[in-house]
Order: C-alpha cells, then structure tokens, then sequence
C-alpha cells in the first residue's frame, strides 16, 4: 500500500506541474499562431518560406506590434485623426457594417480607453440567486432608457464564469447590493478561474491607493 500511495503523490506532484504549463504553452501557441496570420499580409517573396525555405514561427508577433505601433502613431497626430474620422464615418453608413463596427468600436474604446472605468474594479454581488454571491467586474453604469425604469442608483457588471471567463453574464444591480473589493481585477480573474482556491491574502491598501476604484465609488451594502 505504501508503494501505491507514493506513485499517487508522485502522479499529482506532476500533475500539478505540467497541467498549468502545458495550459499555459497551449494558450501562448494559440496567441502566436493567430498573430503569424499577419505574414498572410506580405508578399510571398518576402515570407520566411521563401527566403529561408522554412517558417520561423513568431515573426508575426513583430509585424503584428510594428502594425499596432504605426497606426498608434499616424491615429496620434491631426491628420491621423481627420483621416480616422472620415474612415469612421464612411463604415457607419454602410447598413451592415456599422451595427458591427459600431458595437465592437464602443466596447473597445470603453475598455482600452485610459479615461474608461470598464473592468476596473472587482465586486461582491447577489447571483444567482438572493442567498448567494459570486465575484464580478463592473463595466460602467446604466444610462438613458434603462434608468428610466431602474433609476440611477444602479451598476452594470459581468460575471465571468469559471473557468472560461471569455464567457459570463451581464447583469444590473443596485448600488447598495454590491460590495467593492480590495482585489485586483487580475487577482479576482484568478481567484475565478481557480473555482475559489486561489483566493487573494487579505490587503487593505492605502485610502486612495486602490487599483479598482473610479470616481464612482460603491457604498458598502446595508446589513
């Protein structure tokens, strides 16, 4: 029996190292195989296979960023912005078109936008049900028609779900019912996609110093 008990140890000791690697050079191959799609965008004398007569995997990383880096810097200046501004709202006029580009472009501007307050903050709320909680990010809070019914005292948030946290829900609550946490985003992804092991150590950080907040802040809920 003790022989069986030592390979048991030894078979999870390994497990535990090779199932976050490999998940993580999984997720890694994935990221460098879509980003060598950019190469599709050379001509095909300039490609690897045909200067070298094999593909070098991840050349598409530095095209993909030298793209991201140009277009950042002609979008920086006021040219950049007249001729962006007219490429916007040519593709809004195309019926199609615009209800893709125009969901996609609000989304991204609100997340990557330095002045954005989506995914900031990690928050306790009620799901699914009154007697319980799980662990959301807000994204914002509800406008025009929805405060209308609701009112303004309300908060937009995504519960991410576990362990694929591309995937979620999103649901509107009252300000009072949602508890702002110390957590990172980042540490609340964790403590998600973990299923609650990876729970994130106590840490009350300096008034001000609060990685998630806003100028929006959350009341802590009524007991």
């Amino acid at each position: 029996m003790g022989g069986v008990a030592t390979l048991r140890r030894y078979l999870v000791a390994g497990l535990l190292v090779w199932i976050p690697l490999g998940i993580t050079i999984w997720v890694l191959k994935l990221l460098v195989d879509l980003m060598d799609q950019s190469l599709l965008l050379l001509p095909r004398g300039m490609t690897t296979e045909a200067l070298l007569g094999f593909h070098v995997p991840g050349l598409g990383i530095i095209l993909t960023l030298a793209i991201l880096l140009i277009t950042g810097a002609i979008a920086a200046n006021i040219f950049g912005r007249k001729l962006l501004l007219l490429g916007h709202a040519a593709l809004t006029r195309i019926p199609i078109v615009r209800s893709i580009y125009g969901g996609v472009k609000q989304i991204s501007d609100t997340l990557f936008s330095p002045e954005g307050q989506a995914f900031r903050r990690a928050v306790l709320v009620h799901y699914p049900h009154a007697g319980a909680w799980t662990v959301a990010l807000v994204t914002g809070s509800p406008e025009h028609e929805v405060t209308d019914h609701l009112g303004h005292d309300h908060v937009s948030v995504f519960v991410p779900t576990t362990p694929n946290i591309t995937a979620g829900f999103f649901i509107i609550v009252p300000r009072s019912e949602a508890i702002e946490l110390d957590m990172t985003v980042d540490e609340a992804l964790r403590y998600i996609i973990s299923m609650g092991v990876a729970e994130p150590p106590r840490l009350r950080r300096p008034e001000g110093d609060h990685p998630g907040t806003d100028p929006d802040p959350l009341p802590s809920p009524k007991t």
